[in-house]
């Protein structure tokens, strides 16, 4: 036989579509290479493919889609893996104790806090304002009181009103910005404001009350601008985070991406716990450890100066690690605006995204919406059942030890909901109607016998409503809007789509923060109720549940949209389980088929382990290192390569400028369909030889949310 149909592999590659482990064990078999010019039977092909096209966490053994499977399989095929790797977690944390008992503590800090720092800030500084509000009332009643004679009613309102405006201005604006320059410098530029902003707040003076007041509200302006760039940008940068190019990372962002999101997000939790806690100990300090009225001026004026200063220190730290320790921040949107052939903003993919996902805008941005006139609608039920407990206390550190206990258990409630956010049974779109359909609950149940839960006999009830409407919010739509606003839209407009979003939820405070000045106690719980059943329809009909689907495949999908071929997409992107109700209605599903799928993903790999190689060959031939790291890394193990390299026409291998999908057929067996054939310069092209030799896999560990051991890093 000749002697290229058959050699004998001197590196031992093991079975076809098993990832070969460098230095491994030699099995002593014989490895079948495949010869040049010659196309491999389907089995074959799909032997050498499996670990891509059909990964085993998502896939069976024998190639069916964990949500094609019938229900009993399904809940067998679902918990299998997510014990497995539930066990795996445990093992690696054993591992990491085993080493360093302080390990996990540490793997915590750099995968959710520091990740989660700005939000952590966000809830520190912003909920500190509702809670020493009290305080400026109870000490400067002719500015903070009912019928203040020293100042405007008007600008004592703005205070909340430039508060949440300038969080939505700062939404909106960092949003297109995080899309048009890049995230990192979102990020640096967000950390900078808020800093300025608490040194701001810090220092707001005025001539008299009204002067200072209006100072206030316009620091706190300015400040919010950095903090509602927070809600966009965080969210983005931490779920593309999880998707490192190149590496075999989609298991870990299909089985984890909702936990790093949220766990990020869970911070803003810490941050109202940490300022309440620390408020309290302020006023101790300063009052002579009392929390009993009247409070002397010089005492109030230090307990918010310093609750102010003291975060200033921490987001000043926040300025310099955004600087010089996330400088790959924006790599995922590099990478896709590289691809569609855009430099600064994409207005044709937000156009498009208008068009074909427009169902999900109404889904993320209307859900906001409705979450957040809930979110302050809960503070409702604390001035009420304070006021019964208490006997009428008017001791603001009884409200802030309540609101203390409140945090706690919201902090549950965030908690729960980043173990339970990719669960493929609850996940996102379930988690989010029930959190919803709960909150309406515990609001319309008081709402029509609010003089019976508000006395003595129903005021225990209400309380439990309470605390149970704090926790099912963020058990709900609080931590799914966050996610879910930037994940169901592709990455050149993410951060503008979650941007927009936040936006328009900010909105929904806005409302509430209006509204409840003009109506009485009574009617804001006929109100309100309402908003929760109405984000419950909103997520039934509109919003999508991306719950176990990784965004390469979501980006798949979207390069060819982009292309302007969205039914020849043919991937899981579009099954009936990842789509919404509307989008099932309106057909988006009806292209969806694995066997066309497996098909086209072979060769959506093709086109790009050949784009790679034209732009090493061109590196090349003008004398350029063709190894950098754009180059070198990929999920393609040496068969994958051999594969391509023996099956590719070589007309691939001239950059005729095209992006997306591309028009023409790839294999060999095609190649008079591709421009090379049809006249392309021969010169163009590189023989085969200079095209790369085999190596061994450059397969590694993801970066994920998985905790990772020193000795595994």
């Amino acid at each position: 036989m000749a002697d290229d149909t058959i050699r004998p592999d001197v590196h031992h590659d093991p079975t076809p579509g098993l990832i070969p482990v460098p230095h491994g064990p030699a099995t002593g078999d014989e490895a079948l290479q495949l010869p040049f010019g010659v196309t491999p039977d389907p089995d074959h092909e799909k032997a050498i493919f499996s670990y891509l096209t059909h990964p085993d966490d998502i896939y069976t053994k024998d190639g069916i889609y964990w949500a094609d499977l019938p229900l009993r399989q399904r809940i067998a095929f679902v918990n299998k893996v997510q014990n497995e790797e539930a066990k795996q977690e445990l093992k690696t944390i054993g591992r990491m104790m085993k080493e360093d008992p302080l390990s996990p503590v540490s793997w915590y800090f750099r995968n959710a806090v520091l990740p989660g720092a700005g939000l952590g800030l966000e809830g520190y500084v912003l909920f500190s304002i509702g809670n020493i509000e009290p305080l400026f009332k109870a000490t400067w009643p002719q500015c903070w009181g009912h019928n203040a004679p020293e100042c405007s009613s008007n600008w004592v309102a703005a205070v909340t009103y430039l508060e949440i405006i300038g969080i939505m201005v700062g939404q909106l604006v960092v949003g297109v910005v995080g899309d048009w320059i890049g995230r990192r410098w979102g990020l640096i530029q967000d950390a900078a404001i808020m800093f300025v902003g608490l040194l701001m707040l810090t220092a707001s003076w005025g001539l008299n009350l009204q002067g200072w007041v209006i100072c206030y509200a316009w620091s706190l302006f300015f400040y919010g601008f950095g903090v509602g760039g927070e809600y966009p940008i965080t969210a983005t940068s931490s779920m593309e985070d999880s998707v490192s190019s190149g590496k075999l990372s989609t298991r870990n962002d299909r089985l984890h991406r909702g936990r790093k999101v949220t766990t990020a997000f869970l911070m803003q939790g810490w941050g109202q716990l940490i300022n309440q806690a620390l408020l309290i100990i302020l006023l101790l300090i300063f009052h002579a450890g009392s929390g009993s009225p009247p409070y002397g001026k010089a005492t109030v004026q230090w307990t918010f100066r310093l609750s102010f200063a003291i975060p200033a220190a921490g987001t000043l730290w926040l300025v310099y690690y955004r600087t010089y320790k996330m400088p790959h921040a924006s790599r995922q949107l590099m990478a896709a605006k590289k691809k569609s052939n855009v430099t600064g903003y994409d207005y044709e993919s937000l156009a498009m995204t208008t068009r074909h996902f427009g169902g999900r805008l109404l889904a993320t941005a209307g859900g906001w919406f409705c979450n957040d006139v809930f979110f302050y609608g809960n503070k409702l039920f604390q001035a009420q059942f304070i006021a019964v407990i208490s006997g009428g206390s008017s001791s603001v550190l009884t409200g802030w030890i309540w609101n203390l206990y409140n945090v706690i258990i919201s902090l549950a409630g965030y908690y729960l909901a980043s173990l339970l956010m990719d669960n493929r049974f609850y996940g996102r779109k379930m988690m989010q109607q029930v959190g919803f359909l709960m909150c309406f609950i515990m609001f319309v149940v008081p709402a029509f016998k609010l003089e019976y839960y508000t006395s003595p006999a129903g005021i225990k009830s209400f309380q439990a409503m309470y605390f149970l409407s704090s926790f099912f919010n963020q058990f709900g739509p609080n931590s799914v809007t966050f996610l879910v606003a930037g994940e169901v839209f592709p990455t050149p407009i993410r951060a503008s789509a979650h941007g927009f979003s936040a936006c328009l939820g900010k909105a929904g405070a806005l409302l509430a923060s209006v509204l409840y000045n003009y109506i009485d106690i009574q009617t804001k719980f006929y109100v309100v109720p309402w908003f929760g059943l109405a984000g419950m329809v909103l997520t039934w009909l509109f919003l999508p549940d991306t719950t176990g689907l990784d965004l390469k495949e979501q980006e798949r999908r979207w390069n060819y949209i982009r292309a302007g071929k969205p039914e020849d997409y043919h991937g899981i992107a579009i099954h009936p389980m990842h789509l919404s109700l509307w989008e099932r209605l309106r057909g988006v599903g009806k292209h969806y088929n694995p066997e066309l799928d497996h098909k086209q993903k072979i060769e959506d790999m093709r086109e790009e382990w050949a784009s790679k190689e034209r732009m090493r060959r061109e590196k090349e031939i003008n004398g350029q290192n063709s190894h950098g790291d754009e180059l070198e890394e990929d999920d393609f193990n040496d068969q994958v390569h051999h594969y391509f390299r023996n099956t590719t026409d070589q007309g691939m291998f001239v950059n005729d400028g095209s992006a997306g999908p591309s028009n023409h057929s790839r294999s060999k067996n095609n190649s008079s369909a591709h421009p090379f054939a049809s006249g392309a310069n021969p010169k163009d092209a590189v023989t085969n030889e200079k095209i790369r030799p085999e190596s061994p896999s450059t397969t590694q560990s993801p970066s994920s949310t998985r905790p990772v051991s020193e000795k595994e890093q």
